[in-house]
Formats: C-alpha cells, sequence, structure tokens
C-alpha cells in the first residue's frame, strides 16, 4: 500500500468513488492494527457516505464521526465535533469531503488547521479522479475541477488518485484505458500519483505500476447488492 500520512484528506468529484476510496483505506489500515478515525465531512450528500459503514467501521476497531442528523431524513449540515482536536490524537485521521465547491467551503473552514500539518508533511489532500464521471473525463477538466476545489478550500492538493471505475461493470481495459490520461493529468498539475485503485475482483492492469497499485473492494453499492466480504 503508499505511504500513508497522519491526515489523509480525500477530495474530488461526486461519484468519482471518494466514499469507496475513504472506506477502503481505513479498513487496510484497521488490518494493519493502526488507530483510524474517519470524519464523514460531506454535508450536502446524503447518499453514498462513510456514515453508511458505521456498523462496520465499529466492527474493525475504526471510530467514525459524521454530523448530526446523517443517514436521517433530516439531513442538514451540522458539525458538533471539533476536527482540530481529532487532527491531534494519535493515530490516522481520514476526512471524506462532499464532492462540490460547498463540501470544499466547508473545509476551508478549517483550512488553518489542516495546512498547519501541511506545513509539517504530516497530511495528504488526495484529488480522486474518475475518468468515467461527467465534468471528468479529459485531463483538462478534472483539472479545472480540482482546482476549484483547492480555490474553495483554501488547502493544495498533494498526490492525485486515478479511481476510474463503472462500479460493478468496473474491467480491466477501462483501467488500462485511463492510465495516460492520468499520466497527463499528474504531468499537467505538477503533482506526484499517490496510487491507482483496482478493483481487487479484476485482473490488474498490465500499464498500472506494481508501486501505484491500492486493490480495493467494492464497499459502496446499491441496497439490493450483497455486502461485501470486506467488511465483515
Amino acid at each position: 500500500m503508499f505511504e500513508v500520512k497522519k491526515i489523509t484528506v480525500v477530495t474530488g468529484h461526486f461519484g468519482s468513488g471518494k466514499t469507496n476510496f475513504s472506506a477502503s483505506l481505513a479498513l487496510a489500515l484497521a488490518k494493519e492494527g493502526k488507530k483510524v478515525t474517519v470524519v464523514d465531512f460531506d454535508l450536502v450528500n446524503p447518499y453514498f457516505r462513510t456514515a453508511d459503514f458505521a456498523e462496520a467501521f465499529a466492527k474493525n476497531g475504526i471510530t467514525l464521526r459524521a454530523p448530526e442528523f446523517a443517514n436521517t431524513n433530516v439531513d442538514i449540515p451540522s458539525i458538533q465535533f471539533d476536527l482540530g482536536g481529532l487532527a491531534a490524537e494519535d493515530g490516522y485521521l481520514i476526512i471524506d469531503v462532499g464532492g462540490d465547491e460547498d463540501g470544499a467551503v466547508a473545509l476551508g473552514r478549517y483550512s488553518h488547521v489542516l495546512n498547519s500539518y501541511a506545513e509539517t508533511d504530516e497530511l495528504d489532500m488526495l484529488g480522486i479522479v474518475s475518468f468515467r464521471r461527467y465534468l471528468t473525463r479529459t485531463p483538462e477538466e478534472a483539472q479545472e475541477y480540482l482546482r476549484s476545489i483547492e480555490r474553495a478550500s483554501r488547502m493544495k492538493l498533494t498526490k492525485l488518485v486515478n479511481n476510474t471505475n463503472m462500479g460493478m461493470e468496473t474491467q480491466t481495459g477501462i483501467i488500462e484505458e485511463s492510465m495516460p490520461l492520468f499520466q497527463q493529468l499528474c504531468d499537467t498539475m505538477g503533482l506526484p500519483a499517490a496510487c491507482v485503485a483496482v478493483a481487487d475482483s479484476i485482473e490488474v492492469p498490465s500499464n498500472v505500476p506494481a508501486d501505484l497499485l491500492f486493490p480495493v473492494p467494492i464497499v459502496v453499492r446499491l441496497p439490493w447488492m450483497p455486502k461485501s466480504e470486506a467488511l465483515l
């Protein structure tokens, strides 16, 4: 697995797979015996959020902090936890941010705290990219969107993640086709690749370097789909 810093901020477009990535990263760290806290910072999207995995996280010793009313029919922005305090605690902190400018603006309220960890190289802000999603189908579109997140959050991305997929329909060829686009995006933005997320149910694409491979289960599923064994 790629090097994970004390704090990982996960950002990207709606549907880019931020929640699946965040949950998979938390589970991977927990299986290594690490102390992990996940913050569901998605204040605008009531669907497919890390709060959906409260039970699974608890079984794996992962602490989840979510806004009040998450996963209810009164889903409104309401934060009752101290993000700065959580950042200062021992262990790893993963922050799953809402996938639009509003989510980034909310994160910006804590930029002075989080940027202090970036200055000491204890924080990564990851830009999650799926080239199969609307508005991020090209490196140019993806760059424009990710730069808007930086401006709104008053924070800087440190690394990029290729998370190109189509959920349960993901095939090896889809990821293979995305790799040149991902490399172009990294070069254009001047940012290194953190990893390439590849569903653990498919064959690893031949053009994904071994040091960038991050096998992930598909943990975000529609209600009628079976639960992933990774969550048990």
